[in-house]
């Protein structure tokens, strides 16, 4: 399969559609990150409860390095740039001031309309298998999102996708056996699986749609179609599940449209900021 990466040079791209395009991949790895982290000390058995918590580290680090590197474009944007880019008041107030900002003001100060994640991944831990079906239709998509990034004609972002690429192996790794142990295991399991599997699906859409912004800087997503959905059949195959067949699915959250989940993890995530402004330890 073809790379198809942009030939053009980052600083051909629009800056403002490459913070973009940067700030929807840090999105999605705090998001998943922070979902995941909800299973530490309560995974079913303490290798898992271990697994996930190091995978939502994984995802967490790669959000870090996303919002460093999204953070120096934001206040290398001309001033009126900047004032136009954000509606959280929050970070108004802070550019107003003149002050730079960093990643922790990225990940704190917005409000929910303001992140670009896929909706899949804020969709909560309503049991083992739907972390595992969000998770396996997750890593899916980033083992083959990541093989491209990593060749991208931006520098920082190849690196950041190059160094992620072991990591996403072995998620894909963890979910796949996980689908597959649950799907052909009890009839209990299988349920369960087949149920988080259908509720899911129609948000899967998302990650593969057309953007803009992606096919300037980085990865056409709609070309990982084919080769995901491929993934996903071998593996529901092996796993005695059914694809679903609807062909409708939920997008907004590219565009700042979440679900009501997002406001939940916000107000958990984003509590001490700003219950004590600036706070430092």
């Amino acid at each position: 399969m073809q790379s198809n990466t942009n030939s053009e040079s980052p600083s051909s791209i629009s800056a403002e559609a490459r913070l973009e395009y940067t700030l929807q991949l840090a999105d999605d790895a705090l998001i998943i990150g922070h979902r995941l982290s909800e299973w530490c000390g309560h995974g079913p058995i303490l290798e898992q409860d271990i697994a996930l918590t190091n995978t939502a580290l994984d995802h967490l680090g790669r959000a870090r390095s996303l919002y460093q590197y999204a953070a120096e474009q934001f206040n290398n944007l001309p001033a009126d740039a900047k004032s136009k880019f954000f509606t959280s008041i929050a970070l108004q107030q802070l550019i107003a001031s003149g002050s730079s900002i960093g990643e922790d003001d990225l990940a704190s100060l917005r409000d929910g309309w303001d992140y670009r994640n896929a909706l899949l991944l804020e969709q909560p831990n309503i049991d083992w298998a739907y972390t595992v079906a969000r998770s396996f239709f997750y890593d899916s998509f980033n083992f083959l999102y990541f093989k491209q990034l990593s060749v991208s004609t931006d520098a920082t972002l190849a690196a950041i996708a190059a160094k992620s690429l072991k990591e996403v192996t072995y998620h894909l790794r963890w979910s796949k056996e996980w689908v597959i142990r649950l799907g052909d295991g009890t009839e209990e399991s299988h349920s369960r699986m087949q149920t988080a599997v259908n509720d899911l699906w129609m948000y899967t859409g998302e990650l593969l749609s057309p953007n803009n912004t992606a096919q300037q800087t980085g990865v056409d997503s709609a070309a990982l179609k084919q080769p995901w959905t491929d993934i996903i059949t071998d593996v529901f195959k092996e796993a005695d599940l059914k694809l679903p067949a609807g062909t409708w699915m939920q997008e907004g959250g590219r565009n700042g449209r979440h679900t009501e989940h997002l406001g939940y993890i916000l107000a958990e995530l984003q509590f001490m900021q700003r219950a004590y402004p600036g706070m430092e330890w």
